[in-house]
């Protein structure tokens, strides 16, 4: 009975386990571990801060899954890799054997680029974390508003992510008494979409700081780097992420900032009985941005190479695609999406986005499996 453990309940990992539901790996003992219960899905997460979901919408429950999958699930989360015991060593105490790993885990918050936002501004990442620091803030607001007085909410990273987030926020606080900002190192808003995030942004009342680098969070206020202050009563980090220190401290070759290599098979470069996939990874040959799209597309790669690696069949090369569709939502039920350098807006995008993101999740709901 071969062994195969499933580190991390990421996007790739939820179609691994959706292809074992469908047809098992035969004498394979599968294992997944993952800190979260669910794997929210992050191409809904703005939809719900928006109020146009509800949680368990944008969420698959992983526990079910694995059962359909007929694989074992340890609520926990990978510390190190003991690759002379073949072991993956859990911060509960687990330590799950395998003949094949698989990983999955996604990137970590970047707060440490700026001083002071580890202590004093919510970040985006994890997704649970953000959840229940968002629901704590929504309250907070109310008591706020109740009491006559208004709440400063500024964004520090002015990407898709982050603007798609703060639309929404803005959005679901519209009859509160809150004003936004945000802060870009950029002087320019993300690729072909950017005038038209200006215009929107401009038109709901944002205060854009573009050109202007964050250098310092402190409790109620943000210090540019270029000397100015801008009062804050909570600040959201949305700067991008960075890799976690296990794996190349467990011995597994990663790129200069710490993510993972593999190969054209998802294989990792210097364990080949290894494999990784999304935000966590970056493709020698074939790098992309460190999006949930790519890591959607990974699912199916990684399955079928997870099932031949584990049968001693050669590998099957993947190729991502180099462009891939955006769609942004503005909060409204309107959306602005993008291909390469054309771009489009309307509310027929967001119904678009809607009915895409949706049949996603359909996927994997236990009833069809």
């Amino acid at each position: 009975m071969k062994k195969l453990v499933l580190l991390g309940g990421g996007h790739a990992h939820v179609h691994v386990l959706k292809s074992l539901a469908e047809a098992p790996f035969p004498d394979v003992e599968v294992t997944l571990v993952s800190p979260y219960a669910r794997q929210v899905y992050s191409g809904m997460l703005p939809g719900w801060v928006a109020g146009h979901y509800a949680i368990d919408q944008c969420a698959i429950p992983l526990a079910p899954l694995c059962r359909a999958a007929r694989a074992s699930f340890i609520e926990s989360a990978g510390r190190h890799v003991d690759f002379e015991r073949r072991v993956v060593q859990c911060v509960d105490g687990a330590e799950p054997a395998f003949d094949a790993l698989s990983i999955d885990t996604g990137p970590m918050a970047n707060t440490a680029a700026i001083p002071g936002a580890g202590g004093h501004a919510i970040p985006v990442r994890p997704i649970e974390s953000f959840i229940e620091a968002y629901s704590m803030l929504a309250g907070e607001i109310a008591a706020r508003d109740a009491a006559g007085r208004s709440t400063d909410i500024v964004f520090v990273g002015a990407g898709a992510a982050g603007i798609e987030l703060a639309l929404s926020m803005q959005h679901a606080f519209r009859d509160r008494k809150v004003k936004f900002a945000l802060i870009s190192a950029a002087n320019t808003l993300p690729g072909s979409v950017g005038p038209r995030l200006a215009r929107i942004l401009a038109q709901r009342g944002f205060r854009l700081y573009a050109g202007k680098a964050a250098g310092r969070i402190e409790r109620g206020r943000v210090h540019l780097q270029s000397g100015e202050i801008i009062n804050a009563d909570q600040v959201i980090v949305s700067t991008g992420a960075v890799a976690a220190e296990w794996p190349r401290a467990s011995g597994l070759r990663t790129d200069d900032a710490g993510f993972i290599l593999v190969n054209e098979y998802l294989q990792s470069l210097s364990h080949p009985d290894v494999f990784a996939a999304g935000d966590c990874a970056t493709m020698q040959q074939h790098a992309r941005p460190k999006s949930g799209v790519y890591a959607v597309r990974a699912g199916p790669p990684l399955a079928e190479n997870l099932r031949r690696t584990l049968r001693g069949e050669a590998l099957l090369p993947y190729v991502p695609q180099e462009r891939s569709l955006y769609l942004i939502s503005t909060g409204d039920r309107y959306a602005i999406g993008s291909w390469g350098n054309v771009a489009w807006e309307g509310k027929w995008v967001w119904q678009w986005k809607d009915r895409i993101d949706r049949a996603f999740m359909g996927k994997y709901s236990l009833p069809e499996l």
